[in-house]
């Protein structure tokens, strides 16, 4: 054996990064978030993209589903029932409930199924899970302004055609804050659910019907008009956070009393789920691998 002996290899250098689980349940790293702010783009971007690929129609789809529904809505709940307002046409009611709901029900529709859903990259690639939720957020609102602008052409047809009168007002700035109060309960909503559907996901086929259940509880289908005589029912409609939001949408484009009140408990309603959300989302993340 040689006297020499090997010298010992060297120490591992010192990590210059630690990847571990957030401690407290609240912690939103906003500059993480922004420094990943590219992965959140690319994500959206497929989120846009692959919706609609390999279909005939391709991206008409997000004006056709709306616009079939509203005409749909409007031959039977509102010349066969009569539930729509006489002061505004049947179409421009259901498309302006419409519109806002599918932002809504799309955004809890796609966020919840965010972790299950993504699993194959979570599992492999780390960056910050909220980057996920977020870009489908985005990539939800492209799709409400594009039936936005299609709402807009209609009333700008009706107004051009009909009897139907419109003009601009103020109360139109409003129309942001109800997109950021509807993205902020949708994604609440959303990452909550998606971090139930980890454990059980039975919940994940109970979401769309859930939703559709919802919509008719809110005034996509009827004014709150025709509430008046049944007490009961109003109030079940006005725990509806939806509710006030779709209504000062109504008022916003067409005139009318925005429901302050209202909005302000939706607004409410949407912080505390969001705050509720990503508590559960971060606990949820600690050991979302050995889950799914």
């Amino acid at each position: 054996m040689n006297a020499r002996s090997s010298p010992h290899p060297a120490p591992p250098a010192p990590f210059t990064t630690v990847i571990g689980p957030r401690r407290p349940l609240l912690a939103i790293d906003l500059r993480e978030l922004w420094h990943y702010r590219d992965l959140v783009l690319l994500f959206t971007r497929r989120d846009i993209v692959t919706v609609y690929a390999q279909t005939v129609l391709g991206p008409l789809w997000v004006v056709l589903q709306p616009l079939i529904t509203t005409f749909t809505f409007a031959l039977i709940f509102g010349k066969a029932a009569g539930l729509a307002p006489p002061e505004l046409p049947g179409p421009l009611f259901y498309m302006s409930g419409l519109v806002p709901w599918a932002f809504f029900s799309g955004q809890i529709t796609k966020t919840s199924r965010t972790l299950v859903g993504g699993a194959h990259v979570m599992t492999k690639v780390y960056f910050p899970r909220l980057v996920m939720p977020i870009s489908m957020t985005l990539s939800n609102g492209f799709t409400f302004l594009i039936q936005f602008a299609a709402l807009s052409v209609m009333i700008a047809v009706y107004a051009w055609t009909g009897p139907f009168t419109w003009s601009a007002g103020t109360q139109l700035l409003g129309l942001p804050m109800l997109a950021l109060i509807m993205g902020t309960l949708g994604l609440g909503t959303g990452i909550l659910i998606s971090a139930a559907t980890t454990k059980y996901r039975d919940l994940s086929f109970l979401v769309g019907f859930g939703v559709q259940l919802l919509m008719y509880a809110s005034p996509v289908i009827l004014p709150l008009s025709r509430l008046q005589k049944f007490p009961a029912l109003l109030r079940v409609f006005e725990l509806n956070p939806m509710t006030a939001v779709i209504e000062a949408f109504r008022a916003m484009l067409f005139g009318g009393a925005v429901p302050w009140d209202g909005l302000l408990y939706s607004a409410t309603v949407a912080v505390v789920m969001l705050l509720v959300g990503v508590m559960t989302f971060n606990k949820v993340e600690r050991s979302f691998a050995d889950i799914v």
